[in-house]
């Protein structure tokens, strides 16, 4: 049995445009002992109240979120925007996302071939896109969209904008997890032309090998035959990427348990940036 005292954990993956055929999917889960996480419930959310919602809905949880938490801080300098987290996000929050296109297309435009984008550090490191990316996918966007959400519901960006102490979001990204098991097989597909038998038992190995606990996250799953068939039927990957967020919280809780701060989140990080934790 999980402690008490322990927060209820959360994966995201999310979506800047959440409608019925793309949903925000939710995986709510509970460390069982350092070594265990079990997986409780998915949840669908076709709207942005219904996320407001669900993250009103515990009182005590950790979450990991697939979108960017920060801006590289070079692009930050470069722009002339706020050099404080709460400042610059507020700014970046109130642009029309056609304008925010705009201004990184423009700042691209002017850099040579090969280095169009700035980075973050935790970018480069954990081999994601550049959290100003607006397409393919469009990361930039569900920054826009999903951390603005975050702040008002008055959950904390740890070790960026510290709001409830019970109610902590992380920065996740399911690649991590994903690349250790496969390399560069692909697993997912919005595409249903794209949708092959291949992909199909990629998303069976992701789920034998975090079964058994074999990543870099140390931690076994264990599920039902119902969630494991969810998972690998469902060929967007939304709900297995879910899966894999809520993981790499549950290894950030265990850091905490051991007495890392900020649930190991590096001491370095840039306050600006954030970090995606466990890369």
């Amino acid at each position: 049995m999980s402690s008490p005292e322990w927060p209820r954990l959360l994966g995201c993956d999310f979506t800047s445009s959440p409608r019925a055929q793309k949903n925000i999917v939710l995986a709510w889960a509970d460390l069982l002992t350092p070594e265990v996480v079990q997986l409780k419930q998915i949840v669908r959310l076709s709207g942005f109240s219904e996320f407001e919602g669900a993250l009103k809905s515990h009182a005590h949880w950790l979450g990991g979120f697939d979108l960017p938490f920060g801006l590289p801080r070079e692009l930050l300098i470069h722009l002339g925007w706020p050099l404080r987290y709460k400042d610059y996000m507020a700014h970046y929050s109130a642009m029309p996302r056609a304008d925010i296109r705009s201004c990184f297309k423009q700042f691209c435009d002017a850099r040579a071939v090969g280095q169009k984008f700035a980075h973050r550090l935790t970018d480069r490191v954990a081999d994601s896109s550049p959290s100003m990316k607006w397409v393919n996918p469009p990361v930039a966007y569900m920054m826009h969209a999903g951390v603005p959400l975050l702040m008002k519901a008055g959950v904390s960006l740890v070790g960026l904008f510290e709001q409830d102490p019970l109610r902590n979001a992380l920065e996740a990204y399911p690649g991590l997890i994903a690349k250790e098991i496969l390399g560069r097989r692909s697993y997912k597909s919005d595409d249903k032309s794209g949708q092959t038998p291949e992909r199909l038992i990629a998303r069976k190995d992701i789920l034998h090998a975090i079964e058994l606990g074999q990543t870099r996250l140390k931690l076994r799953l264990k599920l039902t035959h119902g969630q494991r068939e969810a998972m690998i039927e469902d060929a967007s990957g939304d709900t297995l990427d879910a899966v894999l967020c809520a993981l790499q919280a549950a290894w950030g809780l265990v850091q905490h348990l051991q007495g890392q701060e900020r649930f190991g989140l590096p001491q370095e990080m840039d306050p600006l940036e954030g970090w995606i934790i466990g890369a």
